[in-house]
């Protein structure tokens, strides 16, 4: 689906009262910038793979389920529950799990101690 087909889909929900003006505006323009967990137009799996950060809000362990969640717009327990799975079923999955702890950087702090993406 086209950015234009989303805008499009976007419109016709804020017409019919399903979003309000904040929400429309605020979807349109995650939209037409390209976060994570929203359709883009262009990006490519190398630079999504860039903007991966572990989180420091939302972690158990090294905040690695925290952070793909942020960058792919699903749940973190939805992550942490493929990773249980693959290391019950496959065994692989705490190996990954521990790669991404050693190879994605942590998200950096704010000056004022918040945190970027929060």
């Amino acid at each position: 689906m086209t950015i234009s087909d989303e805008i499009r889909r976007l419109h016709e929900l804020h017409q019919a009262g399903a979003l309000t003006d904040a929400e429309f505006a605020r979807a349109k323009e995650r939209l037409l910038d390209g976060a994570p967990g929203q359709p883009a137009g262009d990006g490519d799996l190398a630079s999504e793979f860039s903007r991966l950060r572990r989180s420091r809000a939302n972690r158990w362990l090294g905040g690695v389920c925290g952070g793909l969640g942020r960058a792919s717009g699903v749940d973190a327990w939805i992550w942490r529950l493929v990773f249980v799975l693959f290391t019950i079923s496959f065994g692989f999955g705490l190996v990954i799990y521990i790669l991404l702890w050693i190879f994605v950087p942590e998200e950096e702090p704010l000056p004022g101690g918040d945190i970027i993406g929060k």
